[in-house]
């Protein structure tokens, strides 16, 4: 007997265990399914099958538990649905997008359960009762089975005799308990078919929702990876965190949007500082590099027998080339930004303000230098410090950035608390020249002897601090001006007013 409808094989349930252990949202699906329903992990293993495999074919109902009947009668509904082959398009062999759309729909059905649409609280416990008689069963013939083992090791001798009355009386009790259970789980699922006739129209109405919430998470993930992820390779259970995260939270769907515009923005008016500039032409050799050939191969081209000699020489990488060499710069000092996150900053201004923090992450990781952003509130709220990309070769930690874009503290303001935090950083590596960056929308007073010290430090290190004023209603330069070397404000939340920001650091 097993808790599993549709036929599986080892890959399935490799590439499954793969995803879920990369995805702590499908951990925590199984997890909170599992408080309501016995062999939750086992349905949501036929909803992963049921999605990636090509054909789908099922367990007879005598070689199931009876107390995984009501996942049956869930998988028939999902499989009755007019929208399921239009999903199965876009999940069929392809394990990311199957194990995204598993998540989001295993997400909406536990929705179900919970609001008990589905099934009642009573019901509930009838199926937990049902799994543990079964238990019982297998247990007494498990202890039957070894009685029979013991009996023929124990053949001719006295023992022989009580043990095999004891093995009659076990398989008695099995056999008894077996029909109790297949009767209970005969009238459970005649009780469950009629659920699912009562409720198919819910289970179609959250199923093309999927439909609906995988086409715009899918887009999104990408939108999202383009932007921030660096075009780094990333574990299987990502691209579904990410999805799930895009799907449930429109804050960061928003963010995305103008991270995407940002980060545009900010590689054009940074273009030349990624190029060669420093390059130079050294020797000429051979090659197939189109880009550097030399003039006299350009010429070849107009001639039809030197054409087809050109197209001979470009396969097997003879044709003749410069080669350039230049020194690669080294990394700067780490960037930190300092975040505002008090109450103020909610709405409009902590998406841009977080869009500009994850821009300027795009620029430091292209800069080979390490990030660090310090989320700020009120003296009592503990900072929110977060490395994001402390990896090789300078990747961006998703999961940091998830940190930081949900997270929130609310509360008053204060400046001291993380800029001391920002100088820890710089001090960890004093031979290299760092820079904060400070983004507020409030006035906040610093003590004097404080900003005394804090300048001294300043100089001592070499940093550079650009503070950027969010002057969206009443506002101060008077705080910042005292430790910015230079202060930018910002009177419109839009990607074009980030030129400034984006060329100083």
């Amino acid at each position: 007997m097993n808790s599993h409808w549709i036929e599986c094989d080892s890959y399935d349930r490799s590439a499954f265990a793969t995803l879920k252990a990369d995805s702590p949202s499908l951990q925590a699906l199984e997890s909170s399914g599992a408080k309501l329903l016995p062999h939750f992990d086992g349905f949501l293993l036929d909803l992963f099958s049921l999605l990636f495999k090509l054909n789908i074919v099922l367990h007879d109902e005598e070689t199931v538990d009876g107390s995984a009947a009501f996942f049956r009668v869930i998988l028939d509904a999902v499989r009755a649905t007019p929208v399921l082959e239009t999903l199965r398009r876009r999940t069929v062999l392809d394990e990311g997008v199957a194990g995204l759309a598993t998540l989001l729909l295993g997400e909406r059905l536990l929705e179900l359960l919970k609001s008990e649409r589905l099934i009642t609280r009573a019901e509930m416990l009838d199926v937990w009762n049902l799994q543990q008689q079964e238990e019982e069963m297998n247990t007494r013939a498990a202890e039957a089975d070894t009685a029979q083992q013991l009996e023929e090791e124990l053949a001719g001798r006295p023992a022989q005799r009580q043990l095999k009355e004891l093995r009659k009386r076990m398989l008695r009790e099995v056999e008894g308990t077996q029909r109790r259970v297949q009767q209970r789980a005969n009238r459970m699922r005649a009780s469950f078919a009629d659920v699912a006739e009562r409720h198919r129209t819910r289970v179609e109405g959250q199923a093309a929702r999927v439909l609906d919430e995988l086409d715009t998470a899918r887009e999104d993930a990408e939108s999202w990876s383009l932007h921030i992820g660096g075009g780094y390779q990333s574990s299987p259970g990502v691209p579904i965190e990410l999805g799930s995260r895009l799907a449930r939270n429109p804050k960061l769907k928003r963010m995305a949007e103008l991270i995407g515009r940002m980060r545009e923005n900010a590689r054009a008016l940074r273009q030349k500082l990624y190029e060669r500039s420093n390059a130079e032409m050294y020797e000429v050799g051979i090659g197939s590099d189109l880009s550097r050939l030399l003039p006299p191969e350009l010429l070849s081209l107009r001639h039809p027998v030197l054409r087809a000699d050109f197209a001979r020489r470009f396969l097997e990488g003879e044709l003749l080339m410069y080669t350039l060499r230049g020194h690669e710069a080294k990394g700067r000092g780490p960037m930190v930004v300092c975040l505002d996150g008090s109450s103020s900053m909610a709405g409009d201004k902590e998406i841009w303000s977080k869009a500009v923090t994850l821009t300027l992450l795009d620029i430091a990781r292209r800069q080979r230098r390490r990030f660090r952003s310090i989320c700020f509130a009120s003296a009592d709220t503990p900072l929110q410090i977060l490395d994001l990309n402390h990896g090789q070769p300078y990747a961006t930690d998703m999961q940091q950035v998830f940190q930081l874009a949900e997270y929130f503290p609310g509360g008053g303001t204060d400046f001291q608390k993380p800029l001391e935090a920002a100088l820890g950083c710089l001090r960890q590596t004093p031979h290299k020249r760092g820079d904060i960056v400070f983004i507020t929308d409030g006035e906040c007073r610093v003590d004097p002897d404080w900003l005394g010290e804090f300048k001294r430090a300043k100089d001592s290190l070499g940093f550079s601090l650009f503070s950027i004023l969010i002057d969206v209603g009443p506002s101060s330069l008077g705080a910042l001006k005292g430790f910015s070397d230079k202060v930018t404000s910002v009177t419109q939340l839009t990607s074009d007013v980030t030129r400034d920001i984006f060329l100083k650091v």
